[in-house]
């Protein structure tokens, strides 16, 4: 997976992949989710031996290092993206708009970041 816009090197990339609708974007209850977190300077992350089958990738670009995604008034003030770069209106998009289907060991995604402030 390779993640393009970054706004900056400060901080941390924070990766969850899954497989359940249930739990995307937090991954919070998944424990078949994959969680890495990555310095904001290195780009490209590799998961490997996932098995074949439909998944969804959320990132975000926690700048401060504090674990989380700080807002205001509802709005991330860090950056975000996801697997296939689904469209943003108002909160994450569903799991089926991340959606991808892993089908060899060569698949890749390139998640767009975004920032709102």
């Amino acid at each position: 997976m390779d993640i393009a816009n970054l706004r900056s090197a400060k901080g941390m990339i924070r990766i969850c992949l899954t497989a359940d609708p249930a739990n995307f974007p937090r991954c919070v209850d998944d424990g078949d989710a994959v969680k890495r977190s990555v310095p904001a300077g290195q780009h490209s992350v590799r998961f490997a031996a996932l098995p074949r089958g439909a998944y969804a990738v959320a990132v975000i670009h926690d700048e401060n290092g504090n674990a989380k995604l700080d807002t205001f008034a509802g709005i991330p003030k860090e950056g975000f993206g996801f697997s296939r770069n689904p469209a943003i209106r108002f909160g994450p998009p569903r799991f089926d708009s991340a959606r991808f289907t892993l089908a060899s060991d060569a698949e890749e995604q390139q998640v767009k970041m975004r920032y709102m402030l």
